[in-house]
């Protein structure tokens, strides 16, 4: 899904006698407080962060943060926002025009399954619903743009624009541990497949500078 983009923007630093930790030795670090002794033994930080992770002992994943710049759409946003363990910045539609616009694939509803959809094989239904939404956003635009051209705030007249249709960008901030149960909860089967694209993202990032 194009519309969707995320990468790493900033993550925890850790300065330890003059020698820099990747968040694999700062987590091993931490998690060695009661064995100081040990603390400085980076040759095993992986070894006991998988450890740490297969027997749930996550406050030293809580001592790390990773902020991500996430590209989506305003409907996923608003799904992503409600993971409260996380601080979120994101894109103010009050204050800047909005004026990015995408639309999306056609998909049918399970039939047993309300939290999961079937992608459809019907190649004219499918052109039909990119059609019609390639419609509504021109009316969108036409109809926003009428309201901006005649004064009428930034705040109503965002109103008018559809929330599925309508690109947004946001920072998403949190601790590792914050990260790994976002990414357990919203890479499996009943997580909305827009959704489970974008986290997928977010794991590929992650996994470039802590392997989960």
């Amino acid at each position: 899904m194009n519309f969707n983009k995320a990468k790493i923007i900033s993550y925890s630093k850790m300065n330890i006698e003059g020698i820099e930790l990747d968040l694999l030795q700062q987590v091993a670090f931490v998690g060695r407080v009661s064995n100081p002794d040990n603390q400085h033994n980076h040759l095993t930080s992986e070894k006991l962060c998988k450890y740490l992770l297969k027997h749930h002992h996550f406050s030293p994943f809580e001592m790390v943060n990773i902020c991500m710049e996430i590209e989506t759409t305003r409907d996923i946003s608003r799904q992503m926002i409600r993971h409260r363990s996380f601080s979120f910045q994101e894109f103010s539609q009050r204050y800047a025009l909005a004026n990015n616009f995408t639309t999306r694939e056609c998909r049918l509803q399970h039939p047993t399954n309300r939290q999961m959809s079937l992608y459809s094989d019907n190649q004219e239904l499918n052109n039909t619903f990119t059609t019609l939404q390639q419609e509504l956003i021109q009316k969108e635009k036409e109809y926003y743009d009428f309201c901006i051209e005649n004064n009428v705030a930034k705040e109503v007249s965002r109103v008018i624009l559809s929330e599925g249709l309508t690109k947004t960008r946001l920072y998403m901030s949190g601790t590792l541990r914050s990260w790994i149960h976002y990414l357990e909860v919203r890479t499996g089967d009943d997580t909305q497949l827009e959704h489970k694209d974008i986290a997928l993202k977010i794991k590929e990032e992650i996994n470039k500078i802590f392997p989960l």
